[in-house]
Parts: structure tokens; sequence; C-alpha cells
């Protein structure tokens, strides 16, 4: 998951780095690329705390050291904070040698000229592009272009439900259609619990739930020529349904509105809310003392109950890169490390970690990848999951409509009307953001 910063600083953030093109990062570590010592490597935060994760990843650091001699300085960086660091890197080159990127942010940052481009050189340096599944490798980068970065986690939306609130409130299975789920909500939220928990101040994540809505609905956002569309009307009733969740079928909490740090997740966790949209949430749930047989995962809902191409899509593709700043000065080891990182073994060991599907085929035929959960998000990719816009300015695209729905959701917190032509006007601001 992701939450980024105000439209305004984004915007100028990546226009900037777009003008600096071919500015890198990179680090002054230790050695030379013949003989590199060290290497900085930012991940993201990818289980219930940074925390967690150093001690997820520092054992394989150190592993990767004793087979290579080379140290990795790691800094686990919150996603808050990602986009805007490696931004700023991108310009200052005081950056990381090799760093985490949501796959979604491939086609901004490519379009600075900063990262490391994976022709077919670097990629046979790693075992060859032929390892990776293709839908990962696409969400990598423009089409036509070597792509940005190396697919590391592979992620796709499932439907979380609390299965004791299911069976107390007489719900026997999960709900397939939109309409399903609103009614089951509404019988799961009374005496202070709600049906389904959102993270309204989140702007990625409102991106990811009204992309899929806009794909129900026909709308893309952008045209064939790239231009933002956030006013069609598929785009509005997306944003409106979304919304309406809340505003007027009731069935997410108002406190939600604010939620932009994992707090549906607790909710979930501690019986509050019975019902969440969300990527890879297993470990979560065991860090907070979930067994597995509490809860479980279904697709998300699509209008015929039956999720596919088109209108039936019920996901954006999801997914971690890896990304090597081309100026760094260890381009050989940070290589290494990439190809280290996407073996086999590491793929099995880190995605079985975080719930995540490997995106290196190899590794994803591993029978612990079988696991009910596992299999929705696995299937989902594979049959229903649709990239967000491949365009340069995707990430201002998330960070202009993610505010709006951010500032619709405080609409209906307050208990301010939501209309069709409040949700307009929100949209048309943000497109009028996009074009400034």
């Amino acid at each position: 998951m992701r939450h980024l910063r105000a439209a305004g600083a984004v915007t100028l953030a990546l226009s900037i780095a777009v003008a600096a093109t071919g500015c890198g990062g990179g680090t002054t570590s230790g050695g030379s690329n013949e003989s590199p010592k060290t290497l900085t490597y930012w991940a993201s935060n990818q289980g219930p705390s940074i925390e967690a994760d150093k001690k997820i990843l520092t054992p394989e650091l150190k592993k990767f050291e004793k087979e290579t001699g080379i140290k990795v300085k790691l800094e686990v960086v919150p996603w808050a904070d990602l986009l805007n660091r490696i931004l700023a890197a991108t310009t200052s080159g005081q950056g990381p040698d090799v760093l985490n990127i949501g796959n979604t942010w491939s086609a901004s940052l490519q379009a600075t000229g900063a990262l490391l481009p994976w022709d077919d050189k670097n990629f046979e340096a790693i075992g060859g592009r032929d390892r990776f599944v293709g839908s990962a490798v696409a969400s990598a980068g423009k089409e036509g272009e070597p792509p940005a970065a190396v697919p590391l986690y592979s992620l796709a939306y499932a439907l979380y439900y609390n299965k004791k609130m299911f069976a107390e409130a007489g719900v026997e299975k999960p709900p397939a259609t939109w309409d399903e789920l609103v009614a089951t909500g509404k019988k799961l939220s009374k005496d202070g619990k709600w049906g389904l928990g959102a993270e309204g101040g989140n702007l990625s994540n409102n991106i990811h739930q009204t992309f899929v809505l806009g794909q129900q609905h026909g709308a893309d956002f952008f045209d064939k020529d790239g231009k933002a569309t956030f006013t069609s009307d598929g785009a509005v009733a997306a944003v409106k349904q979304y919304i309406d969740f809340m505003a007027k079928d009731k069935i997410i909490a108002p406190g939600n509105a604010e939620y932009a740090q994992n707090q549906s997740l607790t909710d979930f966790a501690k019986g509050k809310t019975a019902m969440v949209l969300w990527q890879a949430a297993a470990s979560t749930f065991a860090a907070q003392g979930m067994k597995p047989e509490d809860w479980g995962a279904a697709p998300v809902p699509v209008p015929s109950g039956a999720p596919g191409t088109g209108q039936q899509v019920n996901s954006m593709v999801a997914g971690i890169n890896m990304a090597v700043f081309k100026n760094t000065k260890n381009i050989d080891g940070a290589k290494k490390f990439v190809k280290f990182m996407t073996s086999d073994a590491e793929q099995k060991l880190l995605n079985k970690t975080y719930g995540s599907i490997p995106p290196v085929k190899a590794a994803q035929a591993d029978a612990a990848f079988g696991a009910p959960d596992l299999k929705v998000l696995r299937d989902t990719l594979a049959t229903s999951a649709a990239p967000l816009p491949q365009v340069p300015n995707e990430s201002q695209f998330e960070t202009a409509v993610g505010t709006a729905v951010k500032e619709l959701w405080a609409d209906a917190a307050a208990g301010r009307p939501v209309t069709e032509a409040s949700v307009k006007e929100r949209l048309e601001k943000a497109q009028q953001t996009m074009q400034q």
C-alpha cells in the first residue's frame, strides 16, 4: 500500500525530475564498480511494520554478503515517504544504489531517465527476462521501451472476511457482487461494528479501488493518447459508488475517512470490521494475533459475480519492482544484488513470508503458493487484473484523483451530501491540476 503527499508537491518534484533527465541517484558506497564493497538499499515497507521488515530482510542481506563479500546497508522506507524520497534522489544524486518502487510508478520514474533500463543485456545478467511472468514485466515501464525495473513481489486485491463475524450474522458465504456486498455489510454494521473497512486518507488505495470500479463502469481515466478523462460518466459513477459505501450505504465507519496507515487491517484483526479490500494481508493478520482459520479470502466483487476481463476486472495489477539508479558507482554489484533477490530460493522465501506471489515463474510453481488465499491472488493476477495507466504522469494521477477521493471521504464522514455533481466537481479540479 502507498500513501502519497499533496498533489502540488509531487507534481513539482516530478516535473523537476523529468527536466533533469540523466541525473541519477547512486551513492558513493565503498569499493569500485569492479569490486564493490557496500551497497545501499531502500526497501519498501511490506510487512506489518518497519521493524518486522528489518527482521525479515537482514538475514537475507547477510546471506548475500557471505556469498559475494558485498555489504548491504538497509533502510526500510514507509510508503508515505517513498515516492518523494525517490524523486528527490533523482535530482540530487543522493540516493541508494538499489531500491524498491511500486510498479505503478514505473512509467513515471522511467521518464526521469534516472533508472537503469533493463534491456536484454541487463536481464541476461540476472538470468534472463523469460524467468519472469509476462504481466509482471509489462507493469515495469512504458510499452515498447526496456523496463525501468525488475519485478520483485506480485500482488493483487482480494476481499478478506472475518469468518466469526459472518457466522454470527448468519452470512454463509462471501459476497460475489457489489449488491451482495452492500447487503452483507448492512447486516454486519451494528453495535459499533462495521461491514467494510477503507483507507480514505491513503491516496494510492483510493486510486486502486476507483480504477477497478472505473473499469467496471467502462472508464479508463485516460484516453488512447494519454489525455486525462477524469470527468467521464464512468469515472464519476465509479468514484461515487466507492464513496457511497460510507455516504449512502453506511457500511464503512466515518472514521475510516482519515485512515492511511493500515488502520483498517487493525480494525479487521480486532473484530471491529468484517471485510476489507487488500493486497496480501496474511502476514499483517498473523502479526496482530489472527489465526489462518479466523479469516477467509475471496475474489473482489464484480457486477456479474464472475471475475474476468473488461467490465468484470476486479483488481489492478499490483506489485513491487526493484530498480537500480543508473549512475550508481557499483552497478555490477547492484545487478548481483537484484539477481540474488530474484533468485528462485529468495523469491520463494520472501514472497511466502509477505504473502505475495512470486513474479519468477519457477518460484510461483512452488506448493507454498497454493494456499487458498494465495490462490485467489494468483488467479486474479492471471485472469481478472488490469494494469493502471502506463503513462508518464501516472504518479500525478494517483495524487490528483486520490486527493479528490480523500476530500469526498471527508464530506461523507461529515455528513455533507455526496452527489454526482459534487463528485464531478472534485474530479474536474483534479483534471485541471494534471493540466497545469
